[in-house]
């Protein structure tokens, strides 16, 4: 039992990059649609009653709030017609290669996807609703696309962001705690002066660069000078989880994430085994007693410890995480581990006052990955875009649709999503085509402000909640 304020505060930050409508197979909108079924559906089955924070950024929100229409009849058809099928045709051919124990595991999985066709449709094709009615959780939002703040290059531009991310929160879900995730932990001094002017109260950033791994720093919330508090998360713990050679996932009885099939499903094990679910339940529960070990043992003293981890790890990449998160949240209450939400640890522990470094959760804890040589062009095309944005609107005040279409293509131009597929080489020539499409557009929506030609002010669902002033206020 933790006597000295603070507890265990996990944080899960939610986040799909804007694919709705923008492709599908290999890359696109599926993406959304496994996170819709194999993550974002079993969690809210876990969380309900949990003193746990969660993310949900409002590009992710607009996604799902568009899968009330027509984008949800696209998801339940994909899983209807599209992933029923692939798992009966891989089942098959396993069985004519003599491979009875892969192919049983794959008609096993294949209830993964018939019951969160059924969920979806219990939970009304709603899901914001489902996460506003969630019991102690608190929900934070974050900014517009998942833009790089630091990067930005102006100040109206970091106001679109952060105007438009909170206002989506405020109409969704009622009201704005004031708990805001950054991009990708992305923090440099005195954005905490922008975060306090649209209400923002607590934050995350990874400061492992500057106290080092498991230093108690890591477990005292940080005063800034202009309000907000700095809530550091403990990588000793997140490492636990998110670390590609030691972490939990890589173990054997795990599903193997990267070995696939001809249709890209994964019955093998990561030592290379048909996969057992038993197996692997199993040993999700031995991870989670080991996690909340660990981290009774670092509480010992007391303090708040943030282990801030992607939603999407939890059952997608990480196929047992549902249940090793559920066995967190058992063998905590069990172990008198107190668990908090962030604003609740907070409330139990007076903030420390120290200055914070620059820094992200990103490889290198610095900006690397988005500000390379290998993304500067997508950098400064975005950049250049917000600087021609800007001043279209400071000399246009109509026509309205030209400014709003602009503004929106900007947003989409901004997600860190492009940088970090573009480094890490996760998609192809995915990212570059969409910053093509986005750049194309923005022109055309720029061009479209002398009136000559006609702009649909609507990109998809995108930003329904832009707020356009923050770009001309002073």
């Amino acid at each position: 039992m933790n006597r000295n304020g603070g507890g265990l505060a996990l944080v899960l930050h939610s986040h799909m990059p804007y694919v709705e409508g923008f492709g599908s197979w290999p890359f696109g909108e599926e993406w959304l649609w496994e996170a819709v079924a194999c993550v974002y559906l079993p969690l809210l089955e876990v969380l309900d009653g949990a003193p746990v924070t969660v993310g949900l950024t409002p590009v992710l929100c607009d996604q799902l709030e568009a899968m009330t229409g027509e984008a949800g009849e696209r998801y339940v058809t994909f899983l209807r017609e599209i992933r029923a099928p692939m798992h009966e045709e891989d089942a098959a051919a396993l069985e004519r290669s003599g491979e009875s124990a892969l192919a049983a595991e794959v008609r096993r999985a294949a209830g993964d996807y018939t019951w969160a066709s059924g969920a979806f449709e219990r939970r009304g094709r709603d899901l914001l609703a489902a996460f506003r009615s969630l019991a102690r959780v608190e929900l934070w939002t974050s900014a517009a696309t998942h833009a790089l703040l630091p990067l930005l290059a102006t100040d109206a531009g970091l106001r679109l962001q952060l105007a438009t991310g909170v206002a989506s929160h405020v109409r969704r879900f009622g009201e704005f705690g004031g708990g805001l995730w950054l991009p990708e932990c992305a923090y440099a001094p005195g954005l905490e002066r922008d975060l306090a002017e649209h209400g923002v109260r607590a934050f995350c950033l990874d400061q492992t660069e500057v106290h080092g791994c498991g230093a108690p720093e890591q477990l005292e919330p940080v005063a800034t000078e202009a309000g907000p508090v700095a809530v550091p998360i403990d990588w000793q713990a997140v490492e636990l989880v998110w670390n590609e050679r030691d972490g939990y996932p890589g173990s054997g009885a795990y599903r193997d994430y990267h070995h696939s099939t001809r249709h890209d499903l994964k019955p093998w094990d990561n030592a290379g085994r048909p996969y057992d679910r038993r197996a692997a339940l199993a040993l999700a529960a031995d991870h989670a007693r080991d996690f909340v070990s660990r981290v009774a043992e670092r509480l010992r003293e007391g303090g708040l410890l943030c282990c801030a981890l992607d939603t999407e790890l939890l059952g997608h990449w990480w196929y047992e995480g549902p249940a090793w998160l559920a066995e967190v949240l058992e063998e905590a209450r069990r172990r008198g581990v107190e668990l908090v939400t962030v604003s609740e640890g907070l409330e139990e522990m007076k903030p420390a006052e120290r200055p914070l470094g620059a820094s992200t959760w990103g490889a290198g804890k610095d900006l690397s990955t988005w500000d390379a040589p290998g993304v500067a062009e997508l950098v400064f095309a975005a950049r250049r875009a917000e600087l021609r944005t800007v001043a279209a609107i400071a000399a246009h005040r109509t026509p309205r649709a030209a400014l709003e279409r602009a503004a929106r293509e900007l947003l989409a131009l901004q997600a860190s999503d492009w940088g970090f597929m573009v480094t890490r080489d996760l998609a192809g020539d995915y990212p570059a085509r969409r910053v093509e499409e986005h750049l194309a557009n923005h022109e055309a929506a720029l061009a479209g402000l002398t009136g000559s030609t006609d702009v649909a002010p609507a990109l998809r669902h995108l930003a329904p909640d832009l707020d356009l002033a923050s770009l001309t206020t002073p």
